[in-house]
């Protein structure tokens, strides 16, 4: 079960905001509604469901409706309609009490504008929530000191909000976030004050954080690049509607219509794509079968060369035909004519990493898992064609 289901959500702003729903249904568009009806769709009957564990990010543009979606998930701003279900509890039938102890221990937030307390040290803006929920203060010691250390904050507990760089006021921000350990947090924008460079530094930090806290995140932004960086998938979303869900490698891949086109026609893909997406599956051979059965199966498979993997698949070289004829006739076996020498990648690296590694040899790059496991190999045709934006090839001669 998903942690958290979106059900036919719609928020429409202004006075009589059901008959505004009733022109929804009827297939008005948010510009005739606002036109005849004085009303605001902020948000459109969006739908979709979030996994544990997940960085989900809701993107678009300027008054695409992504910071009103963010702020119903919490009812900081109440639906006109739909469903909102927590472990299929629906957060929009919760009274008054329930839905405070669901922010209290389920859900936290982080602001794009940090949010913190001038008058406060480090340590006392991390355990406010921790405060105003009554959490006694050598426990909400305990947790704002553990969540400081978790974003890089150790050390600088009593320094004012003041003394710290943008960066580092935004990681006071996440850890008290995260210093109530919710299921989910909600980060709004949250990096969108920062300039270039430390904004990128915070992207690494926050996916280096996820890797070992599992945390659900739901990230709104305004920038593709960073979706396409830090998202599992992407919801993106116009004039109040959810326009595509998918991976980034899906929604670059496979636009669900012109604007999603338009949106990412200008993306670099040899920096979002990995060895991962374009590599296909080796010829391969054990090195104890044999020259003669080696050049049996090159015929069998139209290819020139095999990998060459030990019984649990991890990579020990690359026989070539030639090599092969030569091992026969010399009555050598695979192991003396190996030829080790072969450009290696793990899946996540980048097309944009294996450029040099393509031109500086004649072999395909092969991709393996950090037990050297053979996963499968790039080949040059794959990744143009990846990059143009085409399906990718199958078979071909390695």
């Amino acid at each position: 079960m998903p942690i958290l289901e979106v059900k036919q959500l719609t928020k429409i702003f202004g006075q009589d905001a059901r008959r505004g729903l009733s022109m929804l249904q009827q297939g008005w568009s948010k510009e005739k509604i606002a036109r005849e009806a004085k009303l605001t769709v902020g948000v459109n009957q969006a739908e979709f469901h979030i996994k544990e564990g997940e960085i989900f990010v809701i993107m678009g543009l300027s008054g695409s409706g992504k910071s009103t979606l963010v702020r119903l998930l919490n009812r900081l701003i109440d639906p006109t309609a739909g469903q909102i279900l927590f472990r299929g509890q629906d957060i929009v039938k919760m009274n008054a009490e329930e839905l405070r102890q669901f922010r209290r221990k389920n859900i936290g937030m982080v602001f794009q504008k940090f949010g913190l307390f001038p008058h406060r040290t480090v340590l006392g803006n991390a355990e406010y929530g921790l405060e105003v929920q009554g959490v006694d203060k050598k426990k909400r010691r305990e947790l704002a000191l553990k969540a400081l250390e978790l974003v890089g904050l150790g050390g600088w507990e009593q320094h004012r909000p003041d003394q710290l760089s943008g960066g580092m006021q935004q990681r006071v921000g996440l850890a008290r976030g995260l210093a109530n350990d919710p299921d989910i947090l909600l980060m709004d924008e949250a990096f969108s004050a920062l300039d270039p460079l430390i904004r990128k530094d915070m992207q690494q930090e926050l996916l280096e954080l996820q890797s070992r806290l599992k945390k659900t995140i739901v990230f709104i932004t305004h920038d593709l690049d960073e979706a396409l960086r830090i998202g599992d998938r992407i919801a993106l979303m116009k004039d109040g509607v959810i326009v595509q869900i998918g991976t980034p490698e899906e929604i670059l891949i496979q636009p669900a219509n012109k604007y999603v086109e338009r949106f990412v026609e200008d993306v670099d893909l040899s920096k979002v794509l990995t060895a991962a997406h374009v590599m296909k599956q080796p010829e391969m051979i054990r090195p104890e079968r044999g020259p003669r059965v080696a050049l049996q199966l090159m015929r069998d498979s139209g290819v020139s060369s095999l990998y060459v993997a030990d019984k649990e698949m991890k990579l020990l070289g690359v026989i070539t035909a030639d090599d092969a004829s030569l091992a026969l006739k010399e009555q050598k076996s695979i192991s003396d004519v190996l030829r080790k020498e072969i450009p290696i990648v793990g899946p996540d690296a980048l097309l944009n990493e294996l450029f040099d590694l393509m031109a500086g040899s004649p072999l395909p790059v092969a991709v393996v898992d950090e037990r050297e496991r053979l996963k499968g190999i790039v080949i040059k045709g794959a990744v143009l064609s990846a990059l143009a934006g085409n399906a990718l090839p199958e078979g071909g001669d390695i």
